[in-house]
């Protein structure tokens, strides 16, 4: 029997310490136990859980659409940056995908690993070497190779039964 979510996680920030960008991502579809996951870390350890979406939407509606898009990478290291301590919780990351802001939500999240570890929930999948996040056929569907993170699936992937093991990927 595989340990619990929250646990692989936990397995995953020590190793990340070691890796330049220090990135953990918690893959698996709706309902799958990412957030409950974080939030028993948050509990366990202390580590701020941050609701990005909720964060990031605070800090856009004053802004135009161009505004949004020019500014949403600065204001989200704003927010990861006002946390406390070494590893921050990023849940409902969806905002950061949306085709008006124009985002690599991937390297934006890499970015903000170099000085702190970051762990952040993941709707979508991940099979081989290939991150995506939602299904293909949305307007928000993408598809990352260079993932240089590490990745802890949860939940059913299709295709794979029993999706509960962590793995390293670094490039």
């Amino acid at each position: 029997m595989a340990p619990p979510l929250s646990h692989q996680i936990a397995e995953q920030v020590e190793k990340a310490k070691e890796l330049y960008n220090r990135l953990v991502i918690v893959v698996g579809p709706p309902r799958a136990g990412k957030t409950s996951a974080l939030r028993d870390l948050h509990d366990a350890h202390g580590w701020p859980l941050v609701n990005l979406n909720l964060a990031l939407a605070e800090q856009l509606i004053e802004l135009s659409a161009k505004q949004r898009a020019l500014r949403v990478a600065r204001i989200v290291d704003d927010i990861v940056h006002k946390q406390t301590g070494d590893t921050v919780l990023l849940d409902n990351l969806e905002m950061l995908f949306h085709p008006d802001l124009r985002q690599d939500p991937l390297r934006l999240l890499q970015s903000l690993s170099r000085n702190r570890t970051i762990v952040a929930s993941w709707r979508g999948a991940h099979i081989g070497s290939s991150l995506t996040y939602a299904a293909p056929d949305h307007p928000e569907f993408r598809r990352f190779e260079d993932l240089q993170a590490l990745i802890v699936t949860c939940g059913e992937v299709p295709g794979i039964s029993g999706a509960t093991a962590a793995q390293e990927q670094t490039a």
